[in-house]
């Protein structure tokens, strides 16, 4: 029990001994009974003994409720006019808040018998007093009637705290899915960042073979074209750790997020791969916006992959078409193919994981390879994708 609980039984104490106490002074409510007895020292002491035990209410609420009953019907059997019993109200209403749900049977009936048992002890105190008449029905029927209401109060004072308390584990119980939830979306991107950075350095690696192979087969009849193929691979290498290290260090810190390529960024990857020496013919449509996050991304890695596969299994052409709509981004890209379905093989790795993102995001990514042209077009919607 807290300090604070403390002080509110004490509280109630003070104020139900008061009140008590003042009733009695007054030689009861209503039309003082000449056959009454007069407050004195023995009546002060029964009125403690039948208020004093509502300090240990919360913590033995039916021995509570036994004091202030004892004491009240002491004070009943000596004729003091105690016309209302405020200590056994408050023991009753506590007593219902406590025991009134009570999971053991035993517990629960034993109080509502206790409180129930209490009128008839009432009526047998006011006849043992030589109380006789309609006054006396009437009032032990005002004190049953004030006993149910305390013990109704008692009862939805008890649901009323244990639907608080259902609430609050709803909540703490809801936090925690929500803290579930945020640790599997931080795995997820973790894996996707991961995705990122086998895209990211299989791309740099296929880029850096291609020039080396360059660069050793120019060397001798075009030196300055073997040192740009050089200056390539160096290039391709250096941005290559540089965004490794960035993608592992977000794959080791949580909180990390990768930074968002903008539209500014597709247009570098293409010129990128027109330096590669891929003949590229671009359209990108659409304000210069910063996208969604995710949607940045698997548009610049569906772009990255598809020039790929258009410079390794293509004839060294491509055609780029790029639409920021105001929903989603569309992405097209076609390039002529070999006759043969290698080409197109080869692609099939690349193609599933182009799929997944797209599928990931709520989008679509589309195929096809007829009369010796690789087609793809991709849509990636804005909605649902935070930014």
């Amino acid at each position: 029990m807290t300090r604070r609980d403390q002080l509110v039984d004490a509280g109630v104490t003070v104020s139900v001994l008061a009140a008590s106490l003042l009733v009695l002074v007054l030689d009861g409510i209503g039309t003082p009974s000449p056959d009454a007895t007069a407050l004195d020292a023995t009546g002060v002491a029964l009125v403690a003994a039948a208020c004093l035990p509502l300090l240990v209410r919360r913590r033995a609420p039916l021995v509570a409720y036994l004091g202030t009953a004892v004491g009240t019907a002491a004070l009943l059997v000596l004729r003091y006019p105690l016309d209302f019993p405020f200590s056994c109200a408050v023991a009753i209403y506590t007593l219902a808040a406590v025991y009134g749900g009570d999971p053991r049977r035993g517990r629960r009936w034993a109080a509502r018998l206790a409180v129930g048992a209490f009128v008839p002890v009432a009526a047998g105190a006011y006849a043992a007093a030589g109380f006789r008449g309609h006054g006396v029905v009437s009032g032990i029927g005002a004190w049953a009637l004030t006993f149910a209401g305390a013990w109704l109060a008692g009862e939805l004072s008890r649901v009323r705290r244990e639907r608080i308390d259902e609430l609050e584990e709803r909540a703490a119980r809801a936090a925690r899915e929500i803290e579930r939830e945020r640790r599997l979306a931080v795995a997820e991107e973790r894996t996707r960042i991961a995705r990122e950075l086998h895209d990211s350095a299989g791309h740099a690696v296929n880029v850096i073979l291609v020039q080396a192979g360059a660069a050793r087969l120019t060397h001798d009849r075009d030196p300055q074209r073997s040192l740009r193929a050089i200056a390539t691979v160096e290039e391709v290498a250096r941005s290559t750790i540089v965004e490794m290290e960035r993608l592992v260090r977000a794959l080791r810190d949580d909180d990390a997020e990768p930074v968002p390529a903008d539209p500014g960024a597709l247009e570098e990857l293409l010129d990128r791969h027109r330096v590669d020496g891929l003949r590229i013919d671009a359209e990108l449509n659409g304000p210069d916006r910063a996208l969604p996050r995710s949607v940045s991304w698997a548009a610049y890695r569906i772009l990255q992959e598809s020039l790929t596969n258009a410079a390794r299994h293509g004839c060294g052409t491509a055609r780029v078409a790029v639409d920021f709509r105001a929903d989603a981004v569309e992405i097209a890209v076609s390039n002529p193919a070999p006759a043969t379905p290698a080409g197109v093989r080869g692609r099939r790795h690349g193609i599933v994981g182009m799929r997944e993102r797209a599928t990931m995001l709520g989008g679509t990514l589309e195929t096809a390879a007829e009369q010796g042209e690789f087609r793809l077009r991709a849509r990636l919607p804005y909605d649902g994708v935070g930014r």
